[in-house]
């Protein structure tokens, strides 16, 4: 990994701090992205303090404007984008919407890596062979039917519902990336890291507050999931595997519906509306 560029989302805890952390000792060039300056910059000296090279970039992923401005800080930085690993990812107790007036789970979990990855294409193309890794689960299975005149849950808002709902958008849109990426030399996969103990349910609250007390204890740490991910950033057996889900150290197959063609094309002309940008 020595000389490569690696952009990695949501690194101040769970997959996404094991994950840059590993990738930092495989000699990458770790770029982090975070929400919170001070913990992104404890989380980068520590790499450093280790022999690493990372950096953290500081982004609120829910607003547009500060996913662009990120965008464009890494392509003026780096001229070359190896891997892009986008994970940072959030769950809601209660429906909020965000300055640009987008529900926050769909607006950081779905449109941040659709945005972010189709502002890096440049450099991702530039720095092929290269890899877009995105962090979906399997709960995207308890979606039985998209809401597609209320995807942001304006009408009906269920915390469960809408991360298991941008999880199955994850996996739509890697499909779609994916044939769209076909001849550039880039790749794109979608991973499922496993029900992990991770920073994701301190917003819990009430019936989920409870369980996730309750299941906490069998729940496995990050590592777990910061380890597929890691596999396929880096394996060379991924170099030319695209458009799958991937669960350990092979793919699997998702739900019928995150299979569906139509749907994932239709979810990219409704997320590049959203994001202003030429579908």
């Amino acid at each position: 990994m020595d000389g490569q560029v690696f952009v990695v989302t949501g690194v101040t805890a769970g997959i996404g701090r094991v994950a840059a952390t590993r990738l930092a000792e495989l000699g990458a060039t770790v770029v982090g992205v975070a929400r919170d300056a001070g913990r992104g910059a404890a989380v980068a000296e520590e790499v450093r303090g280790d022999g690493g090279r990372m950096e953290v970039l500081t982004a609120d992923l829910s607003e547009l404007a500060q996913v662009r401005r990120l965008a464009k800080e890494i392509a003026e930085r780096y001229d070359r984008v190896n891997v892009l690993v986008n994970n940072a990812g959030v769950v809601k107790s209660r429906r909020e919407v965000t300055g640009d007036g987008l529900e926050t789970t769909f607006a950081t979990n779905h449109l941040a890596p659709f945005l972010l990855t189709n502002l890096l294409r440049d450099r991702l193309v530039a720095g092929a062979p290269a890899r877009v890794v995105t962090v979906s689960s399997s709960v995207h299975s308890r979606i039985r039917e998209i809401p597609w005149d209320d995807l942001q849950g304006a009408r009906k808002f269920d915390p469960n519902g809408a991360y298991s709902l941008s999880k199955l958008l994850n996996i739509l849109f890697t499909d779609e990336l994916a044939r769209r990426l076909v001849g550039t030399g880039v790749t794109a996969n979608s991973v499922h890291p496993g029900f992990l103990r991770t920073e994701l349910a301190r917003e819990a609250a009430g019936f989920y507050k409870i369980f996730f007390a309750a299941v906490r204890p069998f729940q496995k740490g990050p590592e777990a999931g910061a380890d597929t991910v890691v596999y396929a950033a880096t394996a060379p057996e991924m170099a030319t595997v695209t458009g799958q889900y991937i669960a350990a150290h092979a793919p699997i197959e998702p739900s019928a519906l995150a299979r569906d063609r139509a749907a994932a094309q239709r979810l990219w002309e409704i997320s590049a509306r959203l994001c202003g940008l030429e579908r």
